[in-house]
């Protein structure tokens, strides 16, 4: 049997699994209310706690990265599935916050899996032109997978309470799994693909030639390479600004604008729903540039200024007069960080072969999630002071401030890492050599 654009099938996979990765994290930031009031948590309690989960996630990211590339992508996914959704069912059966920070590191390692996975995938399944609409759609689902929790929890909540939640969401991904077996495998295995496709994903990876030269690279020797620390810097400083808004944003507005946590929030709803347009819209922005002839790597580049620029906009949210003003703004900030986060793992793909690219960004997902160990704490920090004078307001807007301008400062140092000299994969080979 053979099944037309069957690439596009694997994509719709790589979309669902990623919206069950950010389901499983998101739930916990979704029951900070309750969980604090039942167990008597403080920020910093929940600041070590989100922690946990991105120290986890941060050597998940460095030993999955590695893995997958020697494994594949088929048994890799299924073990780092196995692995999160265990851990995400795990919650409910822990009542401390020693208890908690134990199942967020089993979430975190098995979490970490996820992007590597999928971007190598898209790497085999896409041709070039292709690879920055396929990552925007998969990337999606972490806004969609928000929104589905927004959806999923409160409804769980009121019938099994939130011991429930954990049981329910935490079984996604293994009928998932199920799936995944069935369904993939690389493309030239693939019984279900035609000999056109198969044609239409080779000739337009094959478009590099040191592609086919290319040769097995020591993991160390990914670090002398200056994309390698271009890709770095990207997700170092970017990463813990979508945690932020991922974790933070629910209590935000519940200590803000009172919202009620216990029931479906169309604001949180419209916010994270807009994080989808904004995936899938970055990809797409820069795949139209390429197909009018502009180089790859200018491509994502110039549609990572611009969104640096339009991003600066979030410092207005301390002057929203009202919660549907916060909304607007934090709204188009969050669009903008997916459009970002997408042409990022694109401009990987494009510096990189695909035989080491689950290493690459493996090791920028690592870069990333040390970024989210900070970030917390001093978000941590800073809520807990000014909540104890009685206006964890200003600890916010501080907070949105420094988002607003890290997209800027971190585009200046892509930039210079990606001189023309270091931004074709030739330079790559000839640094290999």
């Amino acid at each position: 049997m053979i099944i037309k654009n069957y690439r596009w099938l694997i994509v719709i996979l790589l979309f669902l699994v990623t919206t069950i990765n950010y389901i499983d994290r998101q739930v916990i930031g979704l029951l900070k209310p309750i969980l604090e009031n039942e167990f008597s948590w403080s920020e910093s309690d929940f600041a070590h706690i989100v922690m946990a989960f991105t120290a986890a996630y941060a050597i998940g990211l460095l030993i999955f990265g590695r893995i997958i590339d020697v494994i594949g992508t088929k048994a890799g996914y299924s073990i780092c599935v196995i692995i999160w959704s265990v851990a995400g069912m795990l919650h409910a059966v822990v009542r401390s916050v020693t208890g908690f920070i134990g199942v967020r590191i089993g979430l975190g390692l098995g979490e970490a899996g996820n992007f590597p996975a999928a971007m190598k995938t898209v790497s085999e399944w896409f041709p070039k032109k292709e690879q920055g609409l396929a990552t925007g759609i998969f990337n999606s689902g972490t806004s969609v997978g928000v929104v589905a929790a927004l959806f999923i929890v409160p409804y769980i909540l009121s019938h099994y309470g939130w011991h429930g939640v954990f049981w329910i969401t935490g079984g996604l991904g293994i009928i998932w799994l199920i799936f995944w077996w069935l369904f993939y495998e690389i493309p030239v295995r693939q019984k279900w693909l035609s000999k056109t496709e198969l044609n239409i994903i080779q000739n337009g990876q094959l478009q590099d030639k040191d592609e086919l030269e290319s040769k097995p690279v020591k993991w160390v020797k990914l670090f002398t390479f200056p994309q390698t620390w271009a890709f770095i810097a990207g997700k170092l400083f970017i990463d813990p600004i979508f945690w932020f808004f991922l974790f933070w944003l629910p209590s935000y507005f519940s200590s803000t604008f009172d919202l009620d946590m216990t029931k479906p929030s169309l604001e949180l709803m419209i916010i994270y729903l807009a994080t989808t347009i904004g995936s899938i819209g970055g990809g797409y922005y820069s795949s139209r540039l390429i197909k009018r002839g502009w180089p790859a790597i200018k491509a994502r580049k110039i549609s990572l200024f611009v969104f640096a620029i339009l991003e600066i906009s979030v410092i207005f949210v301390q002057f929203a007069s009202g919660k549907w003003i916060a909304v607007v703004l934090i709204s188009l900030a969050v669009a903008l960080h997916q459009a970002w986060a997408t042409n990022i793992f694109t401009l990987a793909s494009d510096m990189f072969p695909k035989h080491i690219l689950s290493s690459v960004v493996g090791i920028g997902g690592t870069a990333g999630a040390v970024g989210g160990i900070f970030f917390p704490m001093f978000i941590g920090y800073l809520l807990d002071a000014y909540k104890s004078q009685g206006n964890i307001s200003i600890g916010y807007n501080i907070v949105f401030t420094v988002c607003g301008f890290t997209y800027l400062f971190t585009w200046v140092i892509i930039h210079f890492l990606t001189q023309k000299k270091y931004s074709n994969r030739s330079h790559f080979q000839i640094e290999k050599s």
